[in-house]
């Protein structure tokens, strides 16, 4: 009897292990240079640079706030200079606006080593936007290294949205 008791007792170990390990997910790696949505064929990063739009906001109607980098990185791309001249057309419309540009790194580097990114990804943007006819005394800049995340993940996709300048109106 004891026996009967035993095996029926080590099957129902094995079937509740077999259930447990069914109902796992298994849940794919980002790929290393983009992730896809399941709905649309949006590339969210392209080339190590976020290109998505969960994280963006808005300047003004249509103006994004934003501008993303690539690694290690203070070079605009296309996608950056496009954002940067609607940028600059909202603030010709708006020739008391005074803004702030904002430099962001991701959480890996020393402190000191992600301030000074930053502050060139802020000086980048504001230089771009100096060739567009906005005059430097409208802009300012200021560096948070990795200090604030708009992503606290630590992958891929977070250290890509983190990688970026935003553009603040102060006035």
């Amino acid at each position: 009897m004891v026996s009967t008791l035993q095996n029926y007792t080590r099957y129902l170990v094995i079937i509740l292990f077999a259930l447990f390990l069914a109902a796992c997910e298994t849940v794919p790696k980002e790929s290393a240079t983009s992730t896809s949505s399941t709905s649309s064929t949006a590339v969210e990063i392209k080339d190590g640079v976020y290109v998505g739009s969960d994280t963006v906001e808005m300047l003004a109607i249509d103006v994004p706030d934003r501008i993303f980098f690539a690694y290690d990185s203070y070079s605009l791309t296309i996608a950056a200079q496009n954002t940067l001249k609607k940028q600059a057309k909202w603030l010709k419309a708006n020739g008391s606006v005074t803004i702030t540009i904002e430099g962001h790194a991701d959480e890996r580097g020393t402190r000191e080593y992600n301030l000074a990114l930053g502050d060139r990804r802020a000086n980048a943007a504001k230089d771009y936007l100096m060739t567009q006819g906005i005059s430097s005394s409208r802009v300012t800049t200021i560096s948070f290294g990795k200090e604030r995340p708009v992503n606290s993940g630590s992958n891929k996709k977070a250290w890509a949205q983190n990688r970026r300048s935003v553009t603040v109106r102060t006035n």
